[in-house]
């Protein structure tokens, strides 16, 4: 009996024992490994100087599969991105877009500012202690010295150990430089003019590597000096307005501003290879270079993430020549969209498809033209600043005995002498108020705001909140002007920006390739979001004085 009952529990345990043993056979423990960063072989960052986030759509039926489309169709669409600073305009918005900051931190308040502890104008991207590269000229004498912090192509290198590659290409210097960052391998950018050359800096390089030598060397920039006709008939651009109007500019030479365009017989009048700029054969000219880059510099070649900043900015010199709403305008969007192609196909082909990231949006956009808004019935005009200044000159006067007061009104700021102002014994935030309080009352003037203001305040939205982030301690004025909503300081032909108004503001945001999902958000991205976007995406330091946030819906992470 005893026996019996051992070999039943001895059947009863080892029948425990098999099935326990199955049951962790057939469910063993699971763990998944998380991706903690994705490792792109080429980030390409592409900026499309003055565009306007409805270019997009006005001309989507124009558009190859290649282009646009295809970052849409197999990327990300942020539809509601927006530059939250002014000025609007391409040292700020470069800057901006890779320091993932405003020019409160990075800085660059312009594209030229007057320098208050100097008393004169400087550039952007100006800086004479170094010498040009590939010309004769003083085209080449820049740097990025003026941008106070790291952009995401610096923390790229400094995260590599130095061993992923940036190269910047743009026709404008300050499009290749501010992107490229303060340790870039290299920033180039074009020298119309006779010579019509990529040239760059010695704060790069001692002399141009070989591969750009020979493309100077070769024709293919002098092959685009040819006429300038639509890329499709002309009665399909119905996106656009007329194309004999009276809102456009005019090419020294041409009597008409209509198509064709003959490059050839206007070439002198013209600045020579500068007339390629404000056509979209600059567009071109830049997408060769990049690819020549990709290919001379041997970029994504390796397991080692490399970036390539291209700037596009035949768009901006179209816009501000032609206007947004010009027939020349649709056209340059056409041919970028096949340049746009081109790029990817090539990307394709030499670092492959899914094996590179990239992601295209503006520097700022742009207002149509006034004089059309007008005619449309639509408000709209232009200041006059030159009366402006005549009239607060007599206010100065007559409030204070002198106009030396006043250092400088430049970008829609004034620059106060503060010793002046102290020798006089006279308050500087009371002068702010009262100077803010006269230009008010001009003709044009929407708001103004005083230092101060910027100083004690913390704004969250509106018009404030746009300046406010705009302004810099140190280098910004002590009045800081808005213009009434579709007015502007400007010609009376072609489009312009700088203005805190949401037709400079609203830019386009597209991100496809390697660790970006499909789809679409109409929830409000901001330019300074981008850079720490792409950070996160590569597991590396946000840049250093970032304010912007990751763009969450964007990212995927397998």
């Amino acid at each position: 009996m005893k026996r019996t009952n051992l070999i039943l529990l001895f059947l009863v345990l080892s029948s425990i024992n098999f099935t326990f043993g199955q049951r962790k056979k057939k469910n063993p423990v699971q763990i998944q490994t998380e991706t903690i960063a994705q490792k792109p072989k080429l980030v390409v960052g592409i900026i499309v100087d003055q565009m306007r986030y409805d270019y997009i759509t006005r001309f989507w039926d124009q558009f190859g599969d290649g282009g646009f489309k295809r970052m849409v169709n197999e990327g990300f669409n942020c539809k509601n991105n927006h530059f939250n600073y002014a000025p609007t305009s391409t040292g700020p918005g470069h800057a901006s877009v890779y320091t993932g900051t405003t020019p409160a931190m990075h800085g660059i308040i312009g594209n030229d500012w007057f320098d208050k502890e100097s008393g004169e104008d400087v550039y952007c991207a100006g800086d004479d202690s170094y010498k040009s590269v590939g010309t004769t000229s003083d085209a080449g004498q820049m740097s990025p010295h003026r941008m106070l912090t790291t952009t995401i192509t610096d923390q790229l290198r400094l995260h590599t150990q130095k061993r992923g590659k940036v190269v910047g290409v743009a026709l404008k210097d300050r499009g290749a430089i501010l992107p490229a960052g303060h340790a870039a391998n290299a920033a180039y950018w074009f020298e119309g003019g006779e010579n019509g050359n990529w040239i760059t800096s010695s704060y790069y390089m001692d002399k141009l590597p070989q591969w750009v030598v020979d493309f100077n060397a070769s024709n293919a920039v002098e092959a685009y000096k040819k006429p300038w006709n639509t890329l499709k008939p002309i009665e399909t651009y119905v996106e656009s307005g007329l194309d004999a109007n009276n809102y456009e500019g005019l090419f020294k030479g041409e009597e008409s501003n209509t198509f064709p365009h003959d490059l050839s017989a206007i070439w002198d009048q013209n600045g020579q290879f500068d007339i390629l700029k404000s056509t979209p054969y600059g567009n071109s000219i830049t997408a060769d270079f990049a690819l020549a880059a990709l290919e001379g510099e041997d970029l994504g070649t390796d397991d080692i993430t490399d970036f390539l900043a291209i700037s596009f900015s035949s768009t901006d010199y179209v816009g501000h020549f032609f206007g947004v709403n010009s027939k020349e305008a649709e056209d340059t969007y056409i041919r970028l969209d096949q340049d746009l192609a081109r790029i990817f196909t090539a990307l394709d082909e030499k670092v492959g498809k899914g094996e590179y990231t990239v992601f295209l949006t503006a520097d700022h956009a742009a207002i149509h033209v006034p004089s059309y808004l007008m005619d449309s019935k639509i408000p709209a005009g232009y200041l006059d600043m030159k009366g402006m200044k005549e009239k607060l000159s007599e206010f100065l006067q007559y409030k204070y005995g002198t106009t030396d007061v006043v250092r400088d009104i430049s970008n829609f700021q004034v620059f106060l002498d503060h010793k002046i102002l102290a020798n006089l014994d006279i308050n500087v935030e009371e002068a702010q108020k009262d100077i803010a309080m006269e230009l008010l009352s001009y003709d044009g003037i929407s708001q103004v705001y005083t230092a101060y203001q910027m100083w004690e305040n913390d704004y969250t939205e509106g018009i404030p909140y746009i300046l406010q982030n705009g302004y810099n301690q140190k280098r910004s004025g002590d009045v800081l002007i808005v213009p009434n909503t579709g007015y502007i300081s400007y010609s009376r032909t072609g489009s312009t920006h700088g203005s805190p108004q949401i037709y400079d503001t609203h830019a386009p945001l597209l991100l496809f390739g390697k660790g970006i999902k499909h789809g679409s958000t109409v929830n409000r991205t901001e330019i300074p979001d981008i850079a720490p976007t792409i950070a996160s995406l590569l597991g590396i330091a946000f840049p250093n004085g970032t304010t912007g946030r990751p763009i969450v819906e964007v990212l995927e992470f397998k």
